[in-house]
This record gives C-alpha cells, structure tokens and sequence, in this order.
C-alpha cells in the first residue's frame, strides 16, 4: 500500500496496493504458485481516493534555509528549483532522462508527459518545458516500470493504477522521441496484471519486465513487441522487489514475500538463482527500498524497516549495513523511495517515518555511515516513497514529488568515478548527420538512480555533448543503438549519434556523458 500527494487544481490522495476490491477486483495472476496467492492475499488492501474537497491543499513549497553547518556537512550540495514550470495537472511524476539530454516528466495519472530542456549554457535549472505527445487516452498509469531502451526510446508498462484508479493495469506503451508518438504495446499473453512491476535493460539491450502479483517475468522483442515468459526458479512473487543490475549482466533481487532471503535472474541460463540470506530483514509491510550498486562493486539496499544490507557479488555474500536513525522518537526507513549514486560514489537517498508518513529526511551513503544532508523545501510534506530522483548529464540530480516544486540538488563537483573514454569519432561532423563513436565506460559504473517496483529511471546509456568554442552554447546529440548496457564494463562499446539541424557551426568540444560524467574533449568541427 502506498500514498501519493499530488498537487494540481485538484489534489489526490491515493492509497493501493497490490490488489483490488469488490467494485474493483484484482485482475488474476498468471501463472498462479502457491507463493503468488500468498501475495495477493497478504497485499490485498482496498484502495481509496479522496479529492481536494475532503483534504486540505498542500502548502506552497517552502524555501530552506541552508545554515553554515548544513552547508559544511553538504560541502557544495545544495538545493534550486526549477525557474519555469509545465501546466501539470497531477502533478510531476516519473522523471526520465532521454538521450537527447531532454528529460520527459509524466504528468502524474494522466496520458500527458512534459519535456524539460536545459537552456543555451546546459543549465536545466533555467530550461524550458515542452509539452509532448499523450500516450492513449485510456492509458494514464501511476506507479508503473520504466526504462530508456537501447535505441533511445522510452517504454512504459503496467500501473498500480489507472487514472488513479487502482486496476493493476496490463497496459503499455513505448514512445519515440524522434516522431513524438507513442505505440500501443500489448501486455505478454495471459497477463491480465502488470501493475506496479519492475523493469531493466539487462546488458545485451533487451528490456526485462516483472509482473506485480506473480512470480514470471518477460522479455521483449522490440522488433516485433512481442514478448518470451520467463521466471524459472523464482522462488515468490515479484510484488514491490527491486531490481538491480550487476556486473556479470545477472539482475539481484531482494525478496519481499520470501524474506530475508535473495535470488539472481542469470541470462544465460534463463533462470533464478539463490544469492544467499540477508544477515537482517529489510521488509516492513510488504515493502522495501532501493537497491544500489555502488561504483566499488557492492550493492547498497535500503529497508523499509531502518536497516541496511550490502552485497557482494563476487563473494556472493551479505552484510549488514548501518540503520537509519531514529528521529523524534520514529524510526526513518524507506518503504518504497528512491536512490541515486553521486559522481563522487556517494548515494543520494531519502527516508521518512514509518509507512508512507512526512517528513523526509536526505542522507548521502558513503560506502560506510549514512549522514543527514539538507532535503529540498518540500521534503517537511514528503514521504520516500512520492520522490523521485533522477542524475541529469551536469551530474546534478532532478527531484519530484508530485508537487509544482521541482528542485535539482547540486552535489560536490569531486567526481571519483571513472568516466567514459572516447577511443574512435569523426572529428569533422555535419549537421543533420548521424555517426558512430566508440569508447569505453559508455554505460557507466551502476544504472545510478533506482526505485524498486514503482519506477525505474535508470541513465547508464551514453549521452554526446557538443559545445561551440566562440559562443559556449550547449548542444545534445541525441544517442541511439548502443552497442551495450552493461553496467561496469571496461569492453569497447559503440552508439551513433545524430547532429542536430540547428547546431551551430565551427570548432567545438564533444564529450561523452553517462550518469553525469563527462569524458575528456575531443576537438571537432561542425560544418
């Protein structure tokens, strides 16, 4: 069960989980096990709604003021928001970055999604907002999976509900910023139910998706949008799991109805493998946080009950990490919330009392201690579980929380991650043209921003920044077709990129960018 606030004209609160009601009734799960009828039993809660008229509004966003001691312990961190805003009606929801450094924003349980551009100098905190193509009008999904495919296109499936509706939605769609159009896709045959599932790009560029209330997940053919099953050896539902994406191209899940322990889907066998017990449980409510592998090759996970776990993947094994405090007599957890890995290896990552209650707390991981950092101005009317981060090519990180507010956290600009290498491009580029570029560390260290079950804004994809010399001005050319998204590589990976018509000519700069570092210039001339 989960709450989202959403601010518009109307206001909504919204409760759900995996499941239905007698008016509403959970759609069936395919492929049914004794594990997945423990899910919907157990995560079966009745879903409400209630409008502004029956709740008072939240308030305006409040502006934090930063003390020396808060600006000691953030070093250069910090909190803006966005200058100018987009006529959301529910609220900005989902945050993806594209590959053409522009950032779509899901209108919250609506069709419509929103682009945010940076300005002439790259600065998204004073971009501009575009209004782009609605998906269908039947189709307006809150709490859904996500990713940015291989070929830059974005896919959407699933949604806890349905114009904040709960339905666990079976819907899809997959838009294509070059047309700025959206297609329909269909669910995998027999799936009445996608919901709130998980997704990943695993490492060969195919998109991974779970189902909400059943143990099988599914594999997409892009080619034809058809899908394979999967999901032999998963041992219970994929209900509110995180998904993570490891080194080896494997995906690590911690188990939610079969805790504390953890399995491993390997590709190329096709199968869920055991990664061993967890040293302490990290479920509460049928729910848990963020999993995050870190830039040394250990993945960070979050509970939703204060604790921490770290796993190894090349020991396979677990160990306990440090627990939230307890703030004011409450114990800070993150039942359901979001996470982003810092250019400095640090994770960016939000807690909150309980089940779904404000305020949020920010803290950075450090790999040992989690410290409190100052949250963005809203985060008093926060729960973990309505924010949403995601790293944008400067290296700052976008938050959402349903609210006009939209705010980018400027971390320290030490960068300890090893970033991208250029190893082949033109060095003469023409406008409206596409090339190829080569290089290493194209996918970055981690898929940097996670969730679990609700969104997935991953952005371990290379981006191509072109900057002219004479004027400074910023130009993103949009990536496509990488030749990999595996995670933590060091193998040479290709992707085209497509010059923009209106770039401006002459010298300039081009890097490649991925997860907010940049790699070192390569001189070009645009003609």
């Amino acid at each position: 069960m989960r709450r989202l606030l959403i601010t518009a004209p109307v206001l909504a609160l919204v409760l759900g989980g995996c499941g239905g009601n007698a008016a509403n009734p959970a759609p069936a799960a395919p492929v049914a096990t004794a594990s997945d009828a423990t899910a919907r039993s157990m995560h079966g809660r009745t879903p409400g709604f209630l409008r502004i008229g029956h709740a008072p509004a939240l308030p305006p966003p409040r502006r934090h003021k930063i003390t020396g001691v808060e600006r000691a312990r953030s070093r250069a961190g910090g909190w803006q928001q966005v200058a100018s805003t987009a006529p959301f009606t529910g609220g900005p929801g989902t945050a993806m970055l594209m590959t053409d450094g522009t950032v779509m924003v899901q209108d919250s349980c609506t069709p419509n999604w929103f682009s945010l551009a940076p300005d002439k100098n790259g600065n998204y905190l004073t971009g501009t907002w575009t209004k782009k193509a609605s998906m269908s009008p039947n189709y307006a999904p809150l709490y859904f999976a996500s990713a940015v495919l291989a070929d830059g296109k974005l896919i959407v499936d699933g949604g806890e509900y349905n114009f904040c509706t709960g339905v666990e939605s079976n819907l899809g769609a997959i838009y294509d910023p070059v047309a700025d159009a959206w297609t329909v896709v269909a669910p995998p045959t027999g799936w009445s139910s996608i919901g709130d599932g998980q997704s990943a790009v695993l490492a060969n560029g195919t998109y991974m998706l779970g189902n909400c209330c059943a143990s099988v997940q599914a594999l997409l053919d892009e080619s034809t949008l058809t899908w394979t099953q999967i999901g032999t050896g998963k041992q219970d539902a994929n209900s509110e799991e995180s998904w993570a994406l490891l080194r080896d191209g494997s995906v690590l899940t911690v188990n939610v109805l079969d805790p504390p322990f953890a399995q491993v889907y390997v590709p190329k066998s096709n199968m869920w493998t055991s990664a061993g017990q967890l040293p302490v449980d990290l479920v509460n409510g049928l729910e848990i946080g963020p999993s995050m592998l870190l830039a040394n090759n250990t993945v960070f996970v979050a509970g939703a009950n204060g604790e921490t776990a770290l796993y190894r993947p090349n020991k396979g094994t677990w160990t306990q990490g440090p627990s939230f405090p307890v703030v004011g007599g409450q114990q800070l957890d993150v039942a359901d919330g979001p996470a982003s890995l810092l250019t400095d290896g640090q994770v960016l990552i939000p807690a909150s009392p309980g089940l779904y209650n404000a305020p949020a707390t920010f803290f950075i991981f450090n790999g040992k201690k989690l410290l409190a950092v100052p949250g963005p101005p809203n985060a008093p009317n926060d729960s973990s579980y309505n924010l949403r981060l995601v790293t944008l090519p400067t290296g700052q990180v976008l938050e959402t929380d349903g609210s006009s507010d939209v705010e980018i956290y400027t971390p320290p600009s030490k960068i300890t991650i090893p970033a991208p290498v250029i190893t082949s491009v033109a060095t003469t580029i023409a406008r409206g043209a596409t090339f190829k570029i080569r290089g290493k560390r194209f996918n970055g260290a981690s898929q940097t921003n996670t969730y679990g079950d609700d969104a997935q804004e991953a952005t371990n994809y290379p981006l191509v920044r072109i900057v002219n010399n004479a004027t400074g001005h910023t130009f993103y050319a949009r990536t496509h077709d990488h030749s990999s998204m595996g995670v933590g590589s060091t193998r040479t990976v290709s992707t085209n990129f497509d010059v923009p018509a209106t770039i401006e000519t002459g010298p300039s700069t081009l890097v490649v960018v991925t997860n907010g570092i940049a790699s070192a210039p390569v001189a070009v001339t645009v003609q």
